[in-house]
């Protein structure tokens, strides 16, 4: 046991020497790397920024950063108040609705109800001007059979009575308001199908992370050098099984309903510079007409 434990040590050192940082550090294997401690959670976009600072946890098939590892409530609150502070809401899942407006409003009448306040049919949301919030229940259960509170937004008219409706959901409601939307407008038939895994698991990758555990020199292995094309994150979620449909349609309505979780990404800024923030940021761009 002894000379295994040295041998196993004496292994270690000699494959540690060979792994030099600038190997390690090569775009295409931090992402095949990157990628592949994905495979149970997934990173939002600014993992990297919140591992360095936050305690992250495992929530809801994501890695979320929890709490900070520093005491940086004093300049989170001075930020609120004074500056600009911005929050990661990537994890919230979206739900992406398209079809006619007067089909669209009348089954989506049936999840929610005009006594709880705000609906789907609200003017100043229907424009498209304004987020609206509300709860959504079962089909023709209100006020029973509750699903959960939820945030949408219409996208505005372009003259055309074809209209587009994004819904923001918790990640751990998302399954069961996706299935009662798809019940009300019985979108069963899928539309597009992701046949590729979250975690890509090309040759190159799997080459590369031989390469990165062996502790070899790239060259030796990757004849095309930086010619490799660089291993590409599939966009996807936790909640979203890979292999399975994320988009559905209804033959008789045309009613389409689609799962866009990671694909949108979305931001909360908090203070009283946040509109400052966006002018500085956002700049419109030039629309070009043929």
């Amino acid at each position: 046991c002894k000379k295994q434990a040295e041998k196993a040590v004496h292994q270690k050192k000699e494959q540690s020497k060979t792994k030099c940082r600038k190997a390690r550090r090569r775009h295409i294997n931090l992402v095949a790397e990157f990628n592949h401690r994905q495979r149970k959670n997934i990173w939002l976009e600014t993992h990297i920024w919140h591992a360095k600072r936050f305690h992250m946890v495992k929530k809801w098939g994501y890695c979320l950063g929890n709490s900070p590892t520093e005491k940086s409530y004093r300049a989170c609150y001075r930020a609120m108040t004074k500056h600009c502070l911005l929050q990661d809401l990537s994890y919230y899942c979206c739900l992406e609705l398209k079809g006619k407006e007067n089909e669209l409003l009348k089954q989506l009448a049936r999840i929610c109800s005009i006594d709880t306040g705000l609906t789907f049919q609200d003017a100043s949301c229907l424009s498209g001007r304004f987020e609206g919030c509300l709860n959504l229940y079962r089909a023709d259960r209100y006020p029973e059979d509750v699903l959960g509170p939820v945030t949408f937004i219409w996208k505005p008219r372009d003259g055309s009575e074809n209209r587009q409706l994004w819904i923001w959901v918790h990640p751990a409601l998302k399954q069961d308001i996706l299935r009662e939307l798809k019940a009300i407008f019985q979108c069963s038939e899928p539309e597009e199908v992701c046949i590729t895994e979250p975690v890509t698991t090309s040759i190159q990758e799997q080459k590369q992370v031989e390469v990165m555990r062996l502790g070899n020199k790239r060259k030796k292995e990757d004849k095309e050098g930086e010619k490799a094309v660089p291993v590409k994150k599939i966009i996807g979620d936790g909640t979203r099984d890979p292999f399975q449909s994320y988009s559905w349609i209804a033959r008789t309505t045309g009613i389409a309903i689609s799962d866009r979780s990671m694909e949108i990404l979305r931001y909360r800024l908090i203070g009283p510079l946040s509109n400052s923030v966006l002018t500085e940021t956002l700049k419109a761009a030039s629309v070009q007409t043929v």
